[in-house]
């Protein structure tokens, strides 16, 4: 039956593939394509799919997606806009990513009334950081203006790494008794996570970067592995930096603003086959997510779940988005614009599986209202990319 699973993931992608082009310019994205597939045929409606996923192999599956996506957008990051509109994406991360964290940690716990502060805080940052998968047609649109786009792309790139430390202080926490939480604790654990990643992410691609340019004057590097050459890059960055116990998502980042701002001539070239190879593993998580994890989430769905899932996606991310961006010499349509497109999907997908092991009192609703919220995302964010971003483009005209 391996082979017939196989066959149908194949032909998905290859399929997908042949469609991508028109995809893009539909009204629905390619991940809500792929996760109603999934959803199609999995054990909730066809049944195609008898076998059980594995947590970890879907987490390296996702982990490594991300870290794809997040080296290929960062790389294309235009620094020159990014360093005249620093200050949207500094206020995005520094000001908006704890509001928001306080907002889902203070909105659940009128709405959980059984979860301890360790739970809502731990449910508040799983769902924070956004997807730059799924907010790539927004920040590829041409039609949105560069400032807007940057700080998106600039906020998806690095909020999943900065919440990391956070999440795992809550599980640290979870662990111990109150009297060992402490303050230079939890700075640390911030300052390890932050600060390895980054010193991984900069350290391996400038090496890399000077190694690939001396291969490409000796004529060394083959056409065959050309295509290999960033894939193993980005994948070696990401696995140094969680192995010396830093966020490998910050490394990736990082790692790919550093390429994106040091390689000049064959960057394109480079990097494309790493975004397709990033793609591809973005939408076969998204299979898998509609054909298995969706439908554990169904026998625990409430009134109050889907509530906050609704919450997190409006109030709980927009309003700290605009308090972060008052008097920053942008629109009310333009802040309300980026507090909306906020999706949540790879890095909260992640997330989720690192918790399934701790041990949480309240596991099965915190899985759902996650579940839930992320399905609710891929939906509406995936429906009102292109005709928000049209209403965007007239306002500026």
């Amino acid at each position: 039956m391996f082979y017939i699973y196989l066959v149908i993931v194949a032909c998905f992608i290859f399929i997908y593939s042949l469609l991508a082009g028109k995809v893009d310019k539909l009204p629905i994205s390619g991940p809500i394509i792929a996760l109603l597939f999934g959803l199609a045929i999995g054990p909730l409606f066809l049944g195609v799919f008898h076998f059980s996923l594995d947590n970890e192999v879907f987490k390296v599956m996702a982990e490594l997606a991300l870290a794809l996506v997040l080296f290929t957008d960062a790389s294309k990051t235009n620094l020159r806009d990014f360093e005249h509109n620093i200050g949207l994406p500094s206020r995005l991360l520094l000001i908006g990513l704890p509001l928001t964290i306080i907002a889902g940690s203070v909105a659940g716990y009128f709405i959980f009334k059984d979860f301890s502060w360790i739970e809502l805080g731990i449910l508040a940052t799983i769902l924070a950081p956004t997807d730059a998968a799924l907010g790539k047609p927004v920040v590829n649109s041409p039609i949105v203006p560069s400032k807007i786009k940057e700080a998106l792309n600039i906020e998806s790139g690095l909020n999943d790494g900065i919440s990391v430390p956070i999440l795992l202080l809550f599980i640290a926490f979870s662990e111990v008794s109150a009297d060992k939480i402490s303050f230079q604790y939890a700075l640390g654990l911030f300052a390890q996570q932050i600060g390895i990643g980054a010193a991984a992410g900069l350290g391996f691609t400038f090496i890399a970067d000077h190694l690939i340019r001396y291969s490409q004057r000796k004529n060394w590097i083959t056409e065959s592995w050309k295509p290999i050459i960033m894939i193993a890059l980005i994948i070696s960055c990401f696995a140094v930096a969680q192995s010396l116990g830093g966020s490998g998502f910050i490394a990736t980042f990082s790692g790919g603003l550093l390429f994106g701002k040091i390689q000049k001539t064959n960057k394109t070239e480079l990097v494309s086959a790493a975004e397709g190879m990033g793609d591809t593993i973005s939408l076969i998580t998204w299979l898998f997510f509609g054909a298995f994890v969706i439908k554990l989430i169904l026998s625990h769905l409430s009134w109050e779940i889907v509530f906050y899932s609704v919450l997190s996606l409006t109030l709980i991310r927009m309003l700290p988005v605009f308090l972060s961006l008052i008097n920053s010499g942008i629109t009310s349509k333009q802040k309300v614009f980026i507090g909306w497109f906020g999706p949540r999907g790879l890095a909260s997908i992640v997330f989720l599986v690192m918790i399934l092991d701790v041990g949480l009192p309240h596991l099965p609703t915190l899985v759902t209202t996650i579940v839930s919220t992320i399905v609710l995302s891929v939906v509406l964010h995936g429906l009102t990319a292109l005709p928000f971003s049209k209403m965007l483009k007239k306002e500026n005209q």
